[in-house]
């Protein structure tokens, strides 16, 4: 088996390969003009939609694990630029069901025959995904959903997640080291997601504990999952209908308050976040839907995730301090959590973050205060400070649907302000106060012993220097080789000045021959670029904010 897995991974390497050839080295002319040599080229815009374009179709190609792919690709503004964040976010995880006889064999190979474990089993599925199609049936004489692994699916993504892995060190090559870390981390988040989404009995166990967090909020409905009728390929669960939460005109035929629905929705992931560690991680429309009297139903819970209790306290400090406006405790707790680089120009990611709880807030931004933040982006880091560790990939992914259903339903949603009411309804603020009395107790304390400890230790330091007894060491960190780049400089410095005095020297002291000063002058030259070259800036990224309110706006406006 393992062989033949090894085969089928070798023969779909050189069928990925030749699906994103064209892919590659356009991007390799993007880099380098000629490959080989030469400068790097601009790409406009639309290009970039064309080559998401044809990323897309090669994804649509490559089948079930590579569409999952593209959906976790779609919602990753720090690997992917906005033109493709746009094209992929069209993907479907909607694909052909397989035949019935093949699906048959699954469900007979785990509960036995169909007709003796149902009621009534309706041979036509409801929907079809690339891991698996749901049918409807009755059991015991209620109805119920019956969600099937599909057929051959295992050995096809254990074969594609080799390629992916094997393709890392390729793709590595190709971009900057930022989104290197990203793309490692995400490949990694991929490979585990997909393996737990395809087994149903870890999916059975998530839904009933979720279910059970929410026992007592009559406001969302969690289907009831049939413990004699599930199995690791086939899982059986009551069938709750509703309307598509995106659906907002029947919605509102309905009468349902569509910022109401936003705020529950808000509410319930920050309950799974920060409260149970245990999340639901695809909210994507298709899996929320609306009872008539407004109740929120969650289906399918094969992507989820857990929370570390360190990550769910950072990430309550982060709340609290977006609640404050506090930067400097964002950008604090963004770099406890590995989120942030510490090297990174704090002024200019303050401002940053500024933008981004003005944009959270759903205030219009002034274009030219947009850009002049990317401009001094550009010029003071090299490559952007922020990373997303592997234990938040997951959280932001869910973080980024919810904000896009949420703005469907109230294009002026206020994430803060439910962030903010719910922190406090929770009892946070009072315990992040505690907390901020509780160190300011210890640095009370610490300060007292202080002012008896220094004065001794101060005294016998002055006494060793009126006796001219003080040592004193200095040691130099230089991380950033500061001190070096000064030292080089200055080296190249005289170098130039010494060749330049050379040059004249020799010119004017013997006119009749210009060859000892065309010498010395060539001589220069190499230490005359090289002084050149080590003042230059490195170049900043070409980064543009990607999901601002405006531009949600104006993506929806332009498909009208």
């Amino acid at each position: 088996m393992v062989t033949l897995v090894n085969l089928r991974a070798y023969w779909r390497f050189l069928v990925v390969v030749r699906q994103f050839f064209p892919l590659i080295v356009a991007y390799t002319r993007d880099r380098r003009k000629y490959v080989l040599f030469g400068g790097s080229r601009r790409v406009d815009p639309e290009t970039r939609i064309e080559r998401a374009e044809v990323l897309l179709d090669s994804l649509l190609t490559l089948g079930p694990t590579f569409i999952k792919l593209g959906q976790l690709l779609s919602t990753r503004p720090d690997i992917l630029p906005a033109e493709y964040i746009d094209v992929l976010s069209s993907l479907q995880d909607d694909v052909p069901p397989a035949p019935w006889e093949e699906s048959r064999r699954v469900i007979e190979a785990e509960l036995g025959d169909v007709d003796d474990a149902f009621d009534d089993f309706d041979r036509d599925p409801i929907s079809g995904a690339s891991l698996g199609q749901v049918y409807t049936a009755t059991h015991e004489g209620d109805p119920v959903a019956v969600k099937i692994r599909r057929p051959g699916i295992e050995d096809l993504v254990e074969a594609d997640l080799r390629v992916i892995r094997w393709s890392l060190p390729l793709v590595r090559r190709f971009i900057g080291q930022g989104r290197a870390f990203s793309l490692e981390n995400l490949a990694d988040e991929f490979a585990k997601t997909i393996r737990q989404e395809m087994d149903y009995s870890r999916e059975k166990r998530i839904l009933e504990e979720i279910r059970g967090n929410f026992a007592d909020a009559p406001e969302i409905l969690i289907p009831k999952p049939i413990e004699e009728r599930s199995g690791p390929r086939v899982l059986t669960m009551e069938y709750l209908p509703g309307t598509k939460i995106n659906d907002v005109e029947t919605l509102d035929r309905k009468g349902i308050d569509r910022t109401e629905l936003a705020t529950t929705l808000q509410r319930v992931y920050l309950q799974m976040i920060v409260d149970d560690g245990v999340f639901h991680a695809d909210p994507h429309p298709g899996n929320l839907a609306v009872t008539d009297d407004g109740k929120i139903i969650f289906y399918d819970f094969g992507m989820s995730g857990t929370v570390e209790p360190f990550i769910q306290e950072k990430i309550i400090d982060f709340y609290v301090a977006v609640a404050n406006q506090d930067i400097d405790a964002i950008l604090d707790t963004l770099i406890e959590m590995g989120t942030l680089s510490p090297e990174a120009d704090r002024q200019v990611m303050g401002e940053v973050m500024e933008l981004a709880i003005a944009d959270a807030r759903g205030e219009d931004i002034e274009q030219y205060r947009v850009q002049q933040i990317i401009e001094q982006v550009e010029s003071t880091i090299y490559e952007f400070p922020l990373r997303l560790p592997r234990n938040l990939a997951l959280v932001l992914r869910v973080a980024t649907v919810v904000e896009g259903v949420c703005v469907t339903l109230d294009p002026d949603f206020d994430f803060i302000s439910v962030a903010t009411d719910y922190l406090q309804d929770e009892g946070y603020y009072e315990q992040t106060a505690r907390e901020l009395i509780q160190q300011g107790g210890e640095q009370v304390r610490d300060t007292s012993r202080a002012l008896f400890e220094v004065p001794p230790k101060l005294n016998r330091t002055l006494d060793r220097v009126e006796n001219e007894n003080l040592t004193v060491n200095v040691r130099l960190e230089d991380e950033n080789d500061v001190l070096s780049k000064l030292a080089r400089r200055i080296v190249y410095g005289l170098f130039v000045a010494v060749g330049a005095l050379s040059t004249a020297i020799l010119y004017a002291f013997d006119q009749s021959s210009v060859i000892p000063a065309a010498v010395a002058a060539a001589l220069t030259i190499p230490p005359l670029i090289a002084l050149y070259r080590s003042f230059r800036r490195k170049r900043g990224i070409r980064a543009k904010p990607q999901f601002t309110r405006q531009s949600m706006r104006e993506r929806r406006e332009g498909r009208e």
